[in-house]
């Protein structure tokens, strides 16, 4: 399993609450750009319409070596392919609880690309300060630790 694309703002931003897995439905020079790492999870988040959900706004440029393809949207919804029972109780939990659906990871499962999404809530803005001084204090209690001894 080899991790190709990473959403480094999903844990700053959003408290993720579960974690889902769903297949890609890409078109053959998308994923050979994934594939070769070319792959951006900033800024996209997880849709429905209808019973189906995607992936939007993650951006996919084209495939360098396949040459210029007319009328390719590197942002294009594209379908995530789950359970129907999966999308129904995701469905659920977003409108009832007011949760998000937040990308975190793009990898590969044997010869499949997989995202990783989950559940998040989001996060204010004195909860990430909160984190941010925590951390902080942290990194010198153990940089003093580290200089007495």
């Amino acid at each position: 399993m080899t991790t190709l694309a990473y959403n480094k703002r999903a844990n700053f931003d959003y408290e993720i609450l579960e974690k889902y897995e769903a297949g890609l439905m890409l078109t053959g020079q998308e994923v050979k750009s994934v594939r070769t790492g070319h792959i951006s999870l900033k800024g996209s988040f997880v849709t429905i319409k209808g019973n189906e959900m995607f992936l939007t706004n993650a951006t996919i440029p084209p495939y360098a070596p396949a040459g210029e393809i007319k009328s390719y949207d590197p942002t294009r919804p594209r379908k995530l392919l789950l359970k129907r029972s999966e999308i129904a109780s995701l469905i659920g939990k977003s409108r009832m609880l007011g949760l998000t659906m937040v990308p975190l990871r793009v990898y590969t499962r044997k010869r499949f690309l997989k995202l990783e999404f989950g559940l998040g809530k989001g996060k204010k803005e004195f909860d990430k300060r909160t984190k941010i001084q925590k951390r902080e204090s942290e990194r010198d209690i153990r940089r003093l630790i580290k200089n007495k001894v």
